[in-house]
């Protein structure tokens, strides 16, 4: 499992500092990634602007918000059990977009990354994700 993956080793996406420099602070994140798994399980309705241009993107935007949650907390404190969370749950982000590439928002398309890797990927898909203005939320 890598446990540094800062070395881009030819892959070129932000650092987390730049990656994630428009996400909430990591308290606000979680909940929102508390609602959007809420929403997706049906616990709770969706938010008040409307539904998601549709179930893919609604899926990809879940993913990704976790994928990247999971990547500040192993970035905030690396550990055996956050670095693990953080690898799992982009490597599900990973797996999705090469389901979808049509939902891919960054220049490197996810048939290019390994998964130990993987959280490189979500680095640069949040960043394109928020420059683009968020879509599907």
């Amino acid at each position: 499992m890598d446990s540094t993956p800062d070395r881009t080793e030819g892959i070129d996406v932000p650092p987390p500092h730049e990656a994630y420099a428009d996400a909430p602070d990591l308290r606000r994140e979680m909940h929102q990634v508390l609602a959007l798994e809420a929403e997706r399980d049906g616990r709770r309705a969706g938010p008040g602007t409307g539904p998601p241009a549709d179930a893919r993107t609604a899926e990809r935007v879940r993913l990704l918000c976790r994928a990247a949650l999971m990547d500040r907390l192993a970035s905030a404190a690396p550990g055996p059990g956050p670095v693990a969370a953080a690898v799992e749950t982009a490597g599900q982000l990973v797996l999705h977009d090469r389901r979808h590439p049509d939902l891919v928002a960054g220049p490197r398309h996810p048939d290019t990354v390994t998964l130990a890797r993987s959280r490189l990927y979500v680095r640069q898909e949040y960043a394109a994700w928020t420059a683009a203005g968020r879509p599907g939320t």
